[in-house]
């Protein structure tokens, strides 16, 4: 009985909790669903605010922006009106130009006509003043430009000679200050070279080694070189001789080291003049090393710096090539900054200046011409290229080949900084003085100072002054077009009348 109270109870406990438990699932849905119908009216409300919203916005844009194109169409029209008014004007104006312009052009007709007419007038005139003269219109030209020129000859003289002394004094003081302050920062010394060279011998049994069996060593020598080899009576040296500084420097090399060594035969003869080319070629590159270092100059290809140390055995008029070229370098840079110029472009272009002459005796043409080319092989700036090529030109391109050329002038100028043999120094000077008794009037000359001054003495009677400067320049246009020569020549024509009479 109990155990079926039990269930009993059991059953209505169960029974009671599924119907509570049912009640609440219920009431939590009622209440979900009244938050969701809250929900849902607050949403609606919420989108009904944001569309009016929405719209008075709408509204404000839409009136704005009526108001903006209200406001532009009428900047549009007041803008066209101006428009309008401008293109009335201009049409206006440009009516007015053309009336103008055909105005004009009628003008420059009757002008053109008129032109015409007094061409003809004066033709007419010409043409009788022809007839009556019975002389060609050139004709007259010419005798009345003579005739005015002899009348007036004396106030044109007066008057060139004037200009030019004042000209060439202010000009002169220029230079010569400029020069100065040039020449007074530099100062080397004169290294001369001759066409031979001396090898000294530890005893004159050596000379006897050095010729060989019939000759033998010496011919060997000098096949090898291209050099002479002099073995006469003086004790103790043997003299080489040779056009090529290159060659005898070799040549002295190979027998130096061959009398070091004692074993003097044709096969120990190649090996040493091979050693030494070697080395003469380390010498130049080192040379053309220590050069551009002293200058300050960069950049250059090892090559051109070969080239350049190459100079170290060229010569001209007796003067070092190498040290002529870093001299000119030196005034060309100094130069350059007294006028405010590129130094480092000057200090190149005469360093290179005279660069052709390397391989002047290998290649055809001047050494301008070839050292021109030189300086394009390697890319060289035209600024370079010019001063190589125009140092000898009367007109050389730009002012750094202006400055080029003076410092050449300085350099081979100086007292002593070259020398010529005796025998193409009377020959420089008979061929000046040839050159200017081929003119006519020319009484006598006399080439003083080594050849850098002619005095030409003219018969008073046959030139007159004005004649005599045109003597002078025409003798110096023909020395720089038949000679060459260092520097300048000055070229001074004297005109002296001396008239003797006798009292008795």
């Amino acid at each position: 009985m109990e155990y079926i109270l039990g269930l009993a109870g059991l059953v209505v406990g169960v029974g009671g909790g599924m119907y509570w438990q049912k009640t609440q699932v219920k009431s939590g849905a009622n209440r979900l669903k009244e938050k969701a119908e809250k929900a849902l009216a607050d949403a609606k409300q919420e989108r009904v605010e944001i569309l009016i919203k929405a719209k008075e916005s709408s509204l404000d844009i839409i009136d704005r922006a009526k108001n903006e194109e209200e406001s532009r169409r009428k900047e549009v029209n007041a803008l066209q009106l101006r428009l309008e008014k401008r293109e009335s004007i201009f049409s206006q104006k440009l009516l007015e130009l053309q009336d103008k312009q055909q105005v004009v052009y009628e003008k420059i007709d009757k002008i053109e006509k008129a032109k015409e007419r007094i061409r003809q007038i004066k033709d007419e005139q010409v043409a009788k003043l022809e007839e009556i003269a019975k002389l060609p219109r050139d004709k007259a030209v010419e005798l009345l430009l003579d005739k005015v020129k002899e009348e007036n000859k004396e106030n044109l003289m007066h008057r060139i000679s004037k200009l030019d002394q004042e000209t060439h004094e202010v000009l002169e003081e220029k230079a010569r200050h400029l020069l100065m302050n040039t020449c007074q920062r530099i100062a080397s010394s004169v290294t001369s070279e001759f066409t031979s060279t001396s090898v000294d011998l530890p005893n004159d049994e050596m000379k006897g080694r050095i010729i060989g069996k019939e000759g033998r060593n010496i011919r060997a020598i000098e096949k090898l070189t291209g050099v002479e080899i002099l073995v006469d009576d003086t004790p103790n040296v043997i003299t080489i001789s040779g056009f090529s500084l290159i060659r005898r420097h070799i040549a002295k090399k190979a027998l130096e080291s061959l009398i070091l060594d004692g074993r003097i035969q044709p096969a120990k003869i190649e090996e040493a003049i091979e050693t030494a080319k070697r080395e003469l070629a380390v010498d130049m590159k080192k040379a053309g090393e220590t050069a551009c270092y002293e200058l300050g100059i960069t950049g250059f290809d090892p090559k051109l710096v070969q080239i350049i140390g190459r100079l170290k055995y060229r010569t001209s008029y007796g003067q070092n090539g190498l040290l002529h070229s870093m001299q000119v370098g030196r005034v060309a840079g100094f130069l350059a900054e007294e006028l405010g110029l590129d130094v480092t472009l000057a200090k190149k272009g005469g360093l290179l200046h005279d660069i052709g002459k390397t391989v002047d005796q290998e290649v055809t043409g001047t050494h301008p011409e070839i050292g021109g080319k030189i300086a394009r092989k390697f890319n060289l700036v035209q600024e370079i290229i010019d001063p190589i090529e125009t140092h000898h030109d009367d007109k050389p391109k730009g002012i750094l080949s202006v400055i080029v050329k003076v410092a050449d002038a300085i350099s081979g100028g100086r007292p002593g900084a070259r020398n010529d043999s005796f025998e193409k120094y009377l020959t420089r000077l008979g061929d000046l003085e040839k050159v200017a008794n081929a003119f006519p009037g020319v009484e006598r000359t006399y080439a003083i100072q080594a050849g850098r001054e002619i005095r030409v003495f003219v018969t008073p009677q046959e030139i007159d002054d004005f004649k005599a400067r045109e003597l002078a320049k025409a003798i110096a246009h023909k020395i720089e077009q038949e000679l060459q020569y260092p520097g300048e020549i000055k070229v001074n024509v004297i005109r002296e009348l001396r008239v003797i009479e006798f009292a008795r």
